[in-house]
């Protein structure tokens, strides 16, 4: 079976509540509940829970765009000294920048999180009235043991909810594991395979639910396999460059999708190796080369064709990295309290 079948048979699975089990096959998931009990071991407990970086950055005119965080420890920023340095406040700060609006941050991640935890941070996340969410999710799925099939339906059942209150999605799909170093051969190769299936299919679900997705592969490539600074204490998550290179990735996308920045509107560039793909293998494409984003489109104005929908694939040019400004409401407000000249 080629990749692009099995992940479109995966994603399929997940919208009509199958298990998924004989689509990964038997051995396989067997492997992977023992990756799933290693992985424990070497993660270990959860120890430390960073400081949100809610509030409102950069300071501009116009009615904030509220940006919601959703997911687990890598959309919270899991072993970051400061709010400044979470995937949160770097987006918001970056979203500010290029939409030359202020960006209000509400952050409902979670380190720990799984797919099945995503009703409720949408729900809180709702509350704020949302103009785009990011979400960040899977990883804690192996360790739960959960079906890869499970996950993409509570993903999808997500971005349809964010969706259908009009606030656009942007998903990072599932990290390749193999790149983490503490893994060793053979569950290496296991937790890459798996965890490239997984991604391939969430893409195709999001993008089927309206949203867009991001496949953070290795995280930039290889300079997370070489660069030990990449990596937190735990070498597992990444530190505070880590997030930065990831953010990077995610920012380009979460501003297309709000139509703010320089490729906002921009149709696929061939010689970057950008195309109009059936949604299968635009997933599987996508998983090959981190920061490919991946959103539905149309041909001749149609938005599915013979072999399913029709999907965008784009490698959006990053942007220089934003100073993070945080407004202090509070005291603005006080200073327009104040009469001119005192």
């Amino acid at each position: 079976m080629s990749r692009a079948r099995a992940a479109k048979k995966l994603a399929q699975a997940a919208a009509f509540g199958g298990g998924g089990l004989g689509l990964i096959g038997a051995t396989f998931y067997g492997v992977l509940t023992a990756e799933a009990e290693y992985a424990k071991r070497v993660i270990g407990p959860t120890r430390y829970y960073p400081t949100p970086g809610d509030g409102l950055y950069g300071r501009y005119p116009g009615h904030p765009i509220t940006f919601a965080m959703i997911g687990d420890s890598s959309a919270a920023g899991y072993g970051t000294e400061s709010p400044d340095e979470t995937p949160g406040v770097l987006l918001a700060s970056g979203l500010a920048e290029l939409a030359k609006r202020p960006v209000r941050l509400v952050d409902v991640s979670k380190t720990g999180a799984k797919s099945s935890d995503l009703a409720g941070q949408v729900d809180a996340a709702l509350q704020a009235g949302p103009h785009i969410a990011v979400i960040l999710i899977g990883v804690n799925d192996v360790k739960a043991k959960m079906p890869p099939s499970t996950s993409v339906r509570l993903l999808s059942t997500a971005v349809r909810r964010l969706r259908a209150a009009n606030c656009e999605v942007v998903v990072g799909t599932c990290p390749d594991l193999g790149v983490v170093r503490t893994i060793m051969p053979p569950l290496r190769q296991v937790a890459r395979s798996w965890s490239h299936r997984l991604a391939a299919a969430q893409t195709i679900a999001v993008v089927e639910a309206g949203g867009r997705s991001v496949s953070l592969g290795s995280l930039l490539g290889e300079v997370f396999r070489t660069n030990p600074s990449m990596w937190g204490r735990d070498n597992f998550h990444p530190s505070a460059t880590g997030y930065a290179a990831a953010s990077a990735a995610l920012l380009p996308s979460v501003a297309a999708a709000m139509g703010v920045g320089p490729e906002s509107f921009v149709h696929p560039e061939p010689f970057r190796g950008e195309a109009i793909l059936p949604i299968a293998e635009a997933a599987v494409q996508a998983v090959r080369k981190a920061g490919t984003e991946v959103a539905a489109t149309e041909v001749a104005g149609r938005e599915r064709g013979p072999r399913g929908r029709w999907a965008a694939l784009r490698h959006r040019r990053r942007h220089p990295k934003a100073d993070v400004d945080r407004v202090d409401e509070q005291a603005d407000e006080q200073a327009e309290t104040v009469p001119v000249g005192q």
